[in-house]
């Protein structure tokens, strides 16, 4: 019978920094903000900062400059969305250029419809016994 190995602690995560910008910070940052539903990778995950063993969605650092991704709320200007994202990630990106793409939008709210009434006056309902029509149609709004 052999011992088992001892478990050895996992050293932590490297730091996620790309020519001096934290990656994982601004993603933390950029998800922060009122106006963002999350990072967007892309169609193909082709918005990805790749580090070892691990990625960061939606942003990428390129030549001085940072390109965030995002899934936009319904709702928001994109203006304001962009001062939201750029008032975040400044403090952290120690004056690089900031490029920022909406990548998607999420959908609108459900509308709110008023409870249903009962039937129609004069509509009778089939019962229990009785037949009822053979066939139906619903038109409604989807």
């Amino acid at each position: 019978m052999t011992a088992a190995h001892p478990r050895v602690p996992s050293a932590p995560p490297a730091p996620a920094v790309i020519d001096g910008i934290d990656v994982e910070a601004v993603a933390a940052a950029v998800e922060g903000c009122a106006g963002v539903s999350g990072l967007d990778s892309g169609r193909f995950g082709e918005v990805a900062s790749y580090l070892p063993g691990r990625q960061v969605p939606g942003v990428i650092v390129r030549h001085q400059a940072l390109l965030i991704r995002v899934r936009a709320r319904w709702g928001l200007q994109v203006a304001d969305l962009l001062s939201q994202i750029t008032a975040a990630v400044t403090p952290i990106t120690r004056g690089c250029r900031v490029q920022v793409v909406v990548g998607d939008i999420d959908d609108p709210p459900a509308p709110v419809l008023p409870p249903a009434a009962g039937p129609a006056p004069g509509l009778s309902l089939p019962g229990p016994g009785r037949r009822g029509p053979r066939h139906a149609s619903v038109i409604g709004d989807r």
